[in-house]
């Protein structure tokens, strides 16, 4: 369950420390259809609420980081979703159903497969977190745009 409210300028904010994290095998999918396995490590947290960090271990010293809109895996578990950089949709994989991730950037393209039940489970878990539609209870739009203006 969140933590205790906090007072931020006009209304309340939820306590943001709220975390999620789980190690993910996927499977790489290269030209020539083969595969190639590897880990993925999913964080979600109560600072961004709307986004998944998904850190690639590629056998480098640092992962690989991408940042999704949890609605966007979330919506891909049921059918085609994203456009430009980041594709997701569902299949039936190889014996055991799949979410497919496919990541564009100028640097070439990824296809990743990843389990669909363990992916279902950690989605279930930040949406038991932080359900749907409550994100903004988490986030501080207004420290954003001080932050932001501070900045400018």
């Amino acid at each position: 369950m969140p933590g205790p409210h906090k007072v931020k300028g006009v209304g309340l904010m939820m306590d943001s420390g709220t975390t999620v994290s789980a190690e993910l095998g996927l499977m790489l999918v290269v030209p020539q259809h083969t595969t190639v396995p590897l880990v993925a490590s999913l964080f979600y947290s109560g600072d961004d609420p709307y986004a998944v960090r998904m850190a690639f271990h590629v056998g480098t010293d640092e992962p690989v980081e991408w940042i999704f809109a949890r609605d966007l895996l979330a919506a891909g578990m049921a059918a085609p979703s994203g456009e430009g950089d980041v594709k997701v949709w569902p299949s039936a994989g190889d014996g055991e159903p799949a979410l497919n991730i496919v990541l564009s950037s100028p640097f070439g393209q990824a296809h990743f497969e990843a389990p669909m039940t363990a992916m279902a489970e950690f989605l279930r878990r930040t949406y038991d977190a932080i359900p749907a539609g409550r994100e903004g209870d988490f986030f501080d739009i207004s420290g954003e745009l001080d932050g932001l203006l501070w900045r400018a």
